[in-house]
């Protein structure tokens, strides 16, 4: 989340916004959102059962937490792409989103 805060400038240049959600209590999330000084929206106190259905994703059954979960969605709402991590290697960095955002608007027909 604190990649997505340092390249959020950028997000905003493309013209792109960054969302992010949580599965942990209103006191945690907001926690998070001082700690990192977040300026984008994180959504806290998710049904991990329920994103687990709606989304998929790699669940961490000993400490009971979901592994992230990364969404690129089209300006219509769809999916372009989709980054399940089961670890802690692998996951969306905000430079390569804002690489791949600029690639597709250059290449786009």
């Amino acid at each position: 989340m604190a990649d997505f805060q340092k390249e959020l400038e950028g997000f905003k240049k493309e013209g792109l916004r960054v969302l992010a959600g949580s599965v942990d209590p209103e006191d945690k999330g907001r926690e998070l959102i001082s700690g990192l000084k977040l300026e984008y929206p994180l959504a806290f106190g998710l049904d991990m059962d329920r994103i687990l259905k709606q989304i998929g994703g790699f669940f961490e059954s000993e400490k009971r937490f979901l592994q992230p979960s990364n969404f690129l969605l089209r300006p219509d709402g769809r999916l372009e792409v989709a980054c399940y991590t089961s670890g802690p290697v692998g996951r969306f960095q905000a430079g390569d989103v804002l690489k791949l955002v600029r690639y597709y608007k250059e290449h786009r027909d």
